[in-house]
């Protein structure tokens, strides 16, 4: 009786070489005894097939990023962070990729947003020569991997479109090695640099673009310390449609003759999801015997986060901030870092702790986990002003975890503060005064009022942060940037960073 379905293909050859076949293995041997196989150990140790026909792109950038030693700083299964293509969702829907395949600037786009270094070319913005030092480096080294995007007709193989990574290169024959996720249709196998080359030299007809290769690599330290924002919630698109839309509309409107009447603009009708798009980077740990004296290495990073913080406390933005503010009654006399009153601390504190004994411990429950005890505690740190941290007992049926918050915190100084009301969202002067400052410039250009334009632009001019605040906002802006690009479906007419 007849299987329907297809089992595997046969690997034309020529032009490939398949990897396992004699000729093959000659081929690595010899790649490996000139350093050009570097890549390639860690690439097969977390090598995986797409599981979907659809999926090439998200299954050979998953295989990247969990050989770079990315933490996605989400669950895959039980306790444990790992790349999976389920988690690669952010840029495009799932069910999208897998009826059409995913576009080149796409594939780009979600590298970075798992916080991957990415520098990406199409053919027709470089040459053949240029990409073959880029193979060469690539396959000589651990930290940095190629993904090519090509067409498969150039090796007279079945299919179109296709991604997937470069594990090694021969010199001496000017061959690559091809890692295909698509394992159930054909293995790993050798082709020639130059039938690579113009396998990628072809447009791709979703966008009218050429097709090309990215590299990528892991960052140097984390891109942002304090904030960063999220698109794996629903809001990022009406968020991102009203900061680059409607408020450079509305702040072309007359009579905004004061800085105050600039922000109740922006504020009043800014979505009350902004809390879901904006988030701080918490600092959570296990609790170990009872204790909660801090380690150097929770010292050296909550004092970072806390110098962030400081900074914007500083501005003359955070003041004007907190000055309307305080005129709606919505002020508070210390800002903690999204945390305001102990309500909302403990709130936020058994929500983010709760994540955090989910990801730690793998602790679950079928009726979920809840915060069973809370309190606040101030921790001296050597002369260094004290930490806050928040101590909770996270249950999951019969079983408890014990976990602590580590809260950044910093006094506002110089403004006057009348209280501060808990239902106001989002809630706080940091993260209003965070987000004014990532606006991009061109925000701004619809202002009226002369004097009112030049003060506004002083106080945002990211020339007169200090340093550490000034990286802080520029990552925010290049990531409003790029989120702007992916709504209005334009990631693959720019594959460079935003430039702010």
């Amino acid at each position: 009786m007849a299987t329907a379905g297809l089992y595997r293909r046969v690997l034309p050859s020529p032009p490939a070489v398949e990897f396992a076949s004699p000729e093959g293995k000659q081929l690595f041997s010899e790649a490996l005894s000139n350093g050009t196989m570097e890549g390639f150990f860690k690439l097969i140790s977390y090598f995986q097939t797409q599981s979907e026909p659809a999926y090439c792109g998200l299954a050979t950038l998953a295989v990247v990023l969990n050989t770079l030693g990315i933490d996605p700083g989400r669950k895959w299964k039980g306790p444990w962070r790992w790349f999976d293509e389920s988690m690669l969702d952010c840029c495009e829907p799932l069910e999208k990729i897998k009826a059409e395949g995913i576009t080149f600037g796409k594939v780009m786009c979600l590298a970075r947003c798992a916080g991957a270094k990415v520098v990406a070319f199409r053919t027709n913005q470089t040459s053949i020569n240029d990409f073959r030092k880029h193979v060469v480096y690539c396959a000589s080294s651990e930290e940095c991997h190629l993904i090519t995007s090509y067409h498969r007709g150039a090796f007279k193989q079945t299919g179109t479109g296709h991604f997937s990574p470069i594990g090694g290169y021969h010199s001496g024959r000017d061959m690559v090695l091809i890692l295909d996720v698509a394992r159930f249709k054909y293995p790993p196998h050798w082709v020639p640099l130059s039938l690579l080359w113009e396998a990628m030299d072809t447009i791709d007809a979703a966008t009218g673009h050429h097709r090309g290769f990215m590299l990528v690599s892991k960052l140097p330290r984390a891109p942002s310390l304090l904030y960063t924002l999220s698109c794996t919630h629903d809001c990022w698109v009406g968020i991102t449609k009203y900061l680059f839309d409607e408020v450079p509309s509305l702040l072309k409107s007359d009579g905004i003759n004061t800085v105050q009447k600039v922000l109740s603009v922006i504020f009043t009708f800014l979505p009350s999801s902004i809390t879901h798009f904006i988030k701080w980077i918490a600092e959570v740990r296990r609790q170990e015997g009872g204790k909660t004296k801090l380690s150097e290495e929770e010292k050296g990073r909550l004092a970072l986060k806390e110098m962030v913080l400081e900074q914007i406390l500083e501005t003359e933005l955070f003041k004007c901030v907190m000055e309307w503010l305080s005129t709606e009654n919505k002020c508070c006399t210390k800002t903690v870092s999204g945390l305001h009153s102990t309500q909302d601390l403990a709130a936020s504190a058994a929500s983010v702790c709760c994540q955090g004994t989910e990801i730690s411990t793998g602790l679950r429950s079928e009726t979920g986990l809840f915060c069973k005890e809370f309190s606040v505690e101030t921790v001296a740190r050597n002369g260094e002003g004290p930490s806050i941290v928040v101590s909770s007992k996270i249950a999951a049926g019969n079983s408890v975890q014990g976990l602590d918050l580590l809260v950044p915190s910093a006094e506002a100084k110089n403004h006057s503060c009348r209280g501060y009301c808990a239902e106001t969202s989002p809630a706080n002067g940091d993260v209003l005064t965070i987000l004014l400052l990532a606006l991009p410039p061109q925000t701004w250009n619809g202002l009226k009022d002369t004097e009112v334009s030049k003060r506004i632009r002083t106080m945002v001019s990211t020339e007169n942060l200090p340093l550490i605040l000034q990286e802080e906002v520029l990552h925010l802006t290049r990531q409003l940037c790029l989120l702007k690009r992916c709504k209005d479906n334009k990631l693959d007419d720019d594959l460079g960073e935003p430039v702010v």
